[in-house]
């Protein structure tokens, strides 16, 4: 009952936020206006910006490959899948769900625990984390950022810092990390707490380091051609707005727009990250003079580019793997898949 009430007031929590960006987005456009961009965009632009973004999600699993290989040989396919799975399930489930359940799914083809599968997920996102500031870092030589996206970079940067203390802290004592888990459940259920200990074992042996030297530089050279990937989609997308020509913007401005809207997925807020990526994507625009209605419209488009084809072929492969949403939604974030 307390986790039903719990993952309610999420939810609520959830949409309020993005009711409040929604109207932030909205107060000052004329709808009209909005569609009329939309309609005026070149559609034939929005075939190679899928591709290029189905291209960016085939590399993070070509990625995850070395990742786990320390721990399981993977194709590429299964973890493809596996994150079609997951990005399908962030768009339609609150609070990040879709991350466990990558996890899980990634525990299920592997026979292995999904809490392993879970660490390396986190370090993946530590990597996404520090690539994103590289970006921040080389842009602001050429473009001030605003104060607050200043702050908020300075922010993700100590969080990420954090998470990388403690998984580094959890590697070296391993013991000492599942008897703290333990004592700090103990007063709540003998039984959970080594249920949670053991989990917590699980998830450090995902944190090996990887099997060869060559394999960090492949990690890193993926790494950079998967948000070259992202940048790829957003510039053409100006391109089908034909807003490199009418405003100039070019590479600037795509890193610019990548940075920002980047953002909208820490902030919390209601399934598929509605109202903060439309907002934050609006704000990027407005900054190189991109009139509130066109940046509205062109976020609308790249927001619907990003999670509707992802969350159609996510649905697809679960249905066809024979996973059922409602049961995936159920998952606890680290059991361990049947041998």
């Amino acid at each position: 009952m307390k986790t039903q009430l719990s993952r309610a007031g999420k939810i609520l929590l959830g949409l309020a936020i993005s009711g409040v960006f929604l109207y932030l987005a909205l107060r000052e456009v004329r709808l009209r206006d909005v569609w009329l961009a939309l309609r005026q965009a070149q559609f034939a632009w929005f075939l190679p910006a899928l591709l290029v973004m189905f291209a960016s999600h085939y590399l993070r699993a070509y990625r995850h490959r070395f990742l786990l290989l320390p721990i399981r040989l993977f194709r590429t396919w299964p973890l493809f899948r596996a994150l079609m799975i997951g990005y399908m399930a962030n768009t339609l489930l609150p609070a990040h769900l879709g991350e466990f359940l990558r996890a899980y799914v990634v525990g299920r083809e592997g026979k292995m625990p999904a809490s392993s599968a879970l660490a390396t997920i986190a370090v993946e996102r530590i990597l996404d984390v520090f690539t994103l500031l590289l970006l921040m870092i080389l842009t602001l030589l050429v473009f001030p950022f605003p104060a607050w996206v200043r702050t908020s970079g300075y922010l993700t940067l100590a969080t990420a810092g954090l998470l990388l203390l403690a998984l580094l802290w959890m590697k070296r004592k391993r013991a000492a990390a599942a008897e703290l888990v333990r004592r700090s459940f103990r007063p709540v259920s003998r039984k959970f707490a080594e249920k949670l200990a053991g989990l917590a074992e699980n998830f450090v042996e995902g944190l090996t380091p990887l099997r060869r030297p060559s394999h960090y530089a492949l990690v890193a050279a993926t790494s950079v051609l998967v948000w070259a990937c992202y940048a790829g989609v957003i510039y053409l997308l100006f391109r089908a707005y034909g807003l490199d020509a009418r405003y100039a913007l070019g590479l600037k401005a795509t890193v610019v727009t990548l940075v920002i809207t980047t953002i909208a997925v820490v902030v919390p807020s209601s399934p598929g990250y509605v109202g903060t990526y439309h907002w934050l994507c609006m704000k990027s625009l407005e900054l190189f003079a991109v009139p509130p209605e066109v940046a509205l419209s062109y976020a609308l488009a790249l927001h619907a580019l990003n999670m509707l084809p992802v969350a159609a072929l996510g649905l697809a492969l679960a249905w066809r793997e024979g996973y059922s949403l409602s049961r995936l939604s159920q998952q606890p974030a680290a059991e361990t898949p049947p041998a």
